[in-house]
């Protein structure tokens, strides 16, 4: 089985300490980007898609730079946006093709959306007709231009469901995979297609989320990791069948301008769908910790976090400031940040990583002083840049760049 590794040579941890200590930069917690490598994960990630469009996910990114960047890469165009007032943001500072890929109850972005001509470049997500009602009262008010109209992507469950009736509702209990639309058959997406028809809203696309595939590795060593890939190979031949079906139907209903699906984890087999116009993907860019433990493919480690010794409480013990940077899901190990350099660093086991400092024990632990940088991966890639008002880029041996986060730029969207 292949591996796309992005590029050969693994992060060269103690070039990027000399690198720092040459722009005399501190190690006080900063994140730091090596492009090369975000430049080799983006040509990996394009030939995983052989050829069909990748939506950047801004979710992953956080930072405008880095999304330009992106969409700079052959093979990447529009972004997957996780707020309206983001891609107003967005729109606003000159990206098109944007799409929303949650929905919103917002109505003041809605107004702006329709009083903008963001309208022509965002595409807001629906589910329910709850949706379609906020849309069809802002769409109305009067201080909206009349005639204006909501683009809209329709949002349709992709969970794995052996037990999948397609004239029937299904229920959560036989579903396996994120719980998002509420839309689990052909004739509900039907229905959709005409509710969207009497509020007046463009429906322009689809979207189809296989979460249990593109978010959840595959690579475990152990009876786990065995039934992911197992209940994987599954779900990859239902959502194929089920996708094409929805998307069939709709088709007769109305003229699509895109059908998106999958993410990250799951590029190749997404593309492989003959229904499928375009692929969403962002945290590859990076590489975080969660994607190495993937069997096809691993992005290089891209995007690194710094944080300084700041106390010697024990001969075999450092505490570095800051750290516990815990990423989003259910909690457990793998949502834990990793240090990474100096090798052989661990947590306390009475502790753990602390927001304010982290203990770390484990053989490095006594070679380090005071000052001195540990790095760690952060297990999601977007995540941790909310905490940061700018990364440090890197580039052929040096640092090239400082880029602002969304934070740094005076953003906060959720």
């Amino acid at each position: 089985m292949s591996i796309h590794t992005g590029v050969a040579a693994a992060p060269d941890f103690s070039r990027y300490v000399h690198v720092l200590l040459e722009a005399a930069r501190g190690y006080r917690p900063l994140a730091l980007l090596d492009l090369d490598k975000f430049h080799a994960n983006a040509a990996a990630m394009s030939a995983r898609a052989a050829g069909t469009k990748i939506r950047v996910a801004s979710k992953s990114l956080r930072m405008r730079s880095a999304l330009e960047a992106a969409l700079a890469d052959p093979g990447y165009s529009g972004v997957l946006a996780f707020t309206l007032p983001e891609a107003l943001w967005l729109a606003a500072n000159g990206i098109r093709d944007i799409v929303v890929a949650y929905p919103t109850a917002d109505r003041e972005a809605l107004r702006q959306l329709l009083q903008s001509e963001a309208s022509e470049h965002v595409t807001v997500m629906v589910d329910s007709a709850e949706h379609l009602e906020i849309l069809r009262d802002v769409a109305r008010s009067s201080t909206v231009p009349a005639g204006a109209r909501f683009r809209v992507c329709l949002d349709i469950d992709a969970s794995y469901a052996p037990a999948r009736h397609r004239t029937g509702t299904l229920s959560t209990k036989l579903k396996v995979g994120p719980a998002r639309s509420p839309i689990t058959t052909v004739e509900q997406a039907i229905s959709m297609v005409h509710a969207c028809e009497h509020a007046d809203v463009n429906l322009v696309g689809i979207m189809m989320y296989e979460g249990q595939v593109a978010g959840v590795s595959d690579g475990a060593h152990t009876f786990r990791g065995l039934a992911v890939r197992a209940l994987q190979a599954l779900s990859k031949r239902d959502i194929a069948q089920w996708r094409a079906e929805v998307v069939a139907a709709v088709r007769e209903l109305v003229n699509l301008e895109f059908v998106n699906g999958g993410g990250t984890g799951s590029i190749e087999s997404t593309t492989a769908e003959a229904a499928v116009t375009e692929v969403a993907a962002g945290s590859g860019f990076y590489g975080p910790e969660l994607f190495q433990h993937y069997r096809s493919f691993r992005p290089a480690p891209a995007l690194h976090l710094l944080f300084d010794v700041a106390r010697r409480p024990a001969p075999d013990t450092v505490t570095v400031l800051g750290g516990g940077w815990i990423a989003s899901g259910p909690p457990g190990k793998d949502r834990l940040p990793v240090p990474v350099w100096p090798e052989g660093l661990r947590y306390s086991p009475s502790e753990g990583p602390g927001e304010v400092q982290t203990p770390l024990t484990g053989p490095a632990a006594a070679g380090l002083k005071v000052g001195d940088p540990v790095f760690f991966r952060h297990a999601k890639a977007g995540e941790p840049l909310e905490r940061l008002n700018s990364v440090l880029v890197y580039s052929n041996g040096e640092i090239i760049d400082e880029w602002s986060t969304y934070r740094g730029e005076g953003k906060a969207f959720l």
